[in-house]
């Protein structure tokens, strides 16, 4: 498949790394990216069991999205944009595989919602978050109001929010919006590392993993328990459960096979 704006990169064994490439707008989101994107995560090889997902260039993530090519909207194709691309993250957020954002730079309004659409953000010591959408009339529409709120707490997430004020990667670490900063010349080596010791876990307890804590992200206590549990039995039925608790005894390394 080939893509105007994507660069694939399978290089790296069961290791996807995707880059949004639009350097002149620092990576800005319009609706063909958008597409390509939709279409990247509709195709994207069974073989691969993580994915990362940076910015083309040393300045930006994802800047935001293309306000030249929003400007003119109507509220009816304002809608439909922003169903679309809120729908596009879902479905990323969706993807049975785990999803590392390695942000760069910039990651403002679409690309703040586009880390936050992912499983695991790194980020480098050059990175700025927010949501400046208030500053143009508008508010976060790709989902932007719901996964800051979760992630970060309603408190934050109102400030920023209201106020369209970024924050720098140090802070964002602080307040739990990613996992990790590293130096830039380290960033996609870091997350290779980290998708590597994903790697060395059965798949499938790591999809059921994930299933279950996307899932239970506005259970009740009871229903949330209650589907890992779930999920848990569904392990001891597969040939990664056998294989690792026989490992596990036999104090050998596991092999793991995607069924």
């Amino acid at each position: 498949m080939e893509y105007n704006h994507l660069l694939v990169d399978n290089s790296h064994p069961q290791i996807c790394l995707l880059t949004i490439s639009a350097p002149k707008s620092l990576n800005a989101l319009n609706l063909d990216i958008l597409k390509e994107l939709n279409t990247f995560i509709d195709h994207l090889d069974k073989t691969v069991r993580v994915l990362i997902i940076t910015g083309d260039g040393p300045k930006s993530f994802v800047a935001g999205a293309d306000i030249a090519q929003m400007q003119g909207f109507s509220e009816a194709e304002s809608l439909e944009f922003s169903r679309f691309g809120a729908g596009v993250f879902k479905k990323l957020e969706d993807l049975e595989i785990p999803v590392i954002a390695a942000i760069n730079g910039f990651a403002l309004g679409g690309g703040c919602e586009l880390a936050l659409a992912c499983d695991i953000r790194i980020a480098s010591e050059n990175a700025v978050f927010g949501q400046p959408e208030v500053k143009l009339g508008i508010i976060p529409g790709f989902s932007g109001t719901y996964r800051l709120s979760k992630i970060v707490g309603q408190g934050l997430a109102k400030e920023l929010i209201y106020t369209g004020n970024n924050i720098k990667a140090n802070e964002a670490l602080r307040v739990g919006l990613v996992n990790t900063v590293v130096p830039q010349p380290e960033l996609i080596d870091y997350c290779l590392k980290v998708a590597t010791d994903i790697l060395h876990a059965a798949p499938i307890a790591v999809k059921y993993a994930k299933k279950s804590i996307n899932e239970n992200y506005d259970l009740s206590a009871k229903e949330a328990i209650e589907l890992e549990n779930q999920y848990f039995s569904k392990c001891f039925s597969t040939k990664d459960q056998k294989e690792g608790m026989s490992a596990f005894l036999e104090k050998r390394k596991a092999l793991y096979i995607n069924e």
